[in-house]
């Protein structure tokens, strides 16, 4: 698939709307834990900047009932961190932050050049199957000329900033998620080998589809997690069922309490990580945020250090499990940290994420 970043001519000097993921966590003083997401939109904000061009941008944060009543200044949903992120990292330092109307809606004029919409999650018709969703992204592409979508983790989503503005704006791909879908697409069209895919976390209705999907394409999957205990039985017929190729599927055993794996399992799945020469990971082995009284990261720590001890090519995904490398400082270690989690197991599913396919017409 081929998309088209913007270029100096389709912006210089014009209103660019960008839609980028702000979803980051804050602490419980409303401070930003881990500003990932927001530096990795930086490139392209600032590639707008410095062309001229007047950058509008949408994202949201958290999942707020948008039928609900709020006061958008007290509301914990509210994007007013990342705008102080954003007000210092850009260099603008305005004292004067206040919200304000911006068109038809609510947020922030950090400067003449950029300013931030309020949480788009706030308004229900952020949901293109609102009746009213339509109307509600021409309403938004009526405060720019130009579309950027810069936001890959979220481009998985039929939702009006994603899907129905750039049918009313000239559009584009931002730099992160073209960077986003080259190293992703690498991974499906020319792995280098033994490509291993490691799998965790709970919730096996988005994980299940990966698993089906890399029986063709890996040379090991390993599968930990909750997962591992709920569709053991279901995970191995379906690799039975895989002719065209043969695929080493190992599936973790959990320790009684169910909230870790094994350490032999654990060991099992570091003698396959010291084959590999791509490996991709999603999901954490256990709980990783675990209590005093209980180790129970003990299999995801036998894992992230096997892996940060290997020179093969590692992407890593998924907020829990990069949230967890980044607490025992190895992140660094890993050559790609996609932003997108169930974003990027869509993708590697084979899944057409429709905040990409808009992009494309």
């Amino acid at each position: 698939m081929k998309l088209r970043i913007p270029q100096k001519s389709d912006i210089f000097g014009k209103k660019v709307i960008v839609r980028a993921d702000l979803d980051v966590p804050l602490t419980d003083q409303n401070s930003i834990k881990d500003d990932s997401r927001l530096r990795a939109v930086l490139p392209t904000i600032n590639f707008l900047l410095e062309n001229n061009a007047r950058v509008i941008l949408i994202g949201h944060l958290g999942r707020p009932d948008p039928n609900s009543k709020f006061k958008i200044q007290n509301s914990k949903f509210s994007l007013r961190p990342v705008v102080d992120w954003f007000n210092q990292e850009l260099g603008i330092r305005n004292q004067d932050l206040r919200i304000e109307k911006i068109g038809e809606f609510e947020g922030w004029k950090v400067n003449d050049n950029f300013c931030v919409l309020e949480n788009i999650r706030f308004y229900k018709e952020e949901d293109l199957s609102i009746s009213s969703g339509l109307e509600f992204a021409k309403n938004l592409a009526s405060l720019g000329e130009v579309y950027v979508n810069d936001a890959f983790a979220v481009s998985h989503r039929v939702h009006a900033s994603l899907v129905g503005i750039p049918k009313y704006l000239p559009h584009f791909a931002g730099l992160r998620l073209l960077k986003e879908m080259e190293v992703l697409s690498k991974v499906l069209v020319d792995p280098l080998r033994p490509l291993v895919v490691i799998i965790g976390g709970a919730k096996i209705e988005t994980k299940l589809p990966l698993v089906e999907k890399m029986h063709k394409i890996a040379d090991y999957i390993l599968v930990g997690g909750e997962i591992a205990e709920q569709d053991k039985i279901l995970l191995k017929v379906q690799n039975e069922k895989v002719t065209s190729r043969k695929t080493v599927l190992l599936v973790a055993d959990l320790l009684e309490n169910g909230k870790d794996i094994t350490e032999k399992s654990a060991e099992n799945f570091k003698q396959i990580i010291n084959l590999a020469k791509t490996v991709v990971w999603n999901g954490p082995m256990g709980i990783t945020e675990s209590s005093k009284l209980e180790d129970t990261e003990r299999g995801t720590r036998i894992l992230a250090e096997a892996l940060a001890k290997r020179s093969s090519y590692k992407i890593v995904g998924g907020g829990d499990t990069v949230a967890y490398l980044k607490k025992v400082n190895l992140l660094d270690k890993f050559d790609f940290v996609s932003t997108g989690g169930g974003a990027m197991l869509d993708f590697l599913s084979g899944e057409k994420l429709p905040g990409i396919e808009a992009l494309t017409t």
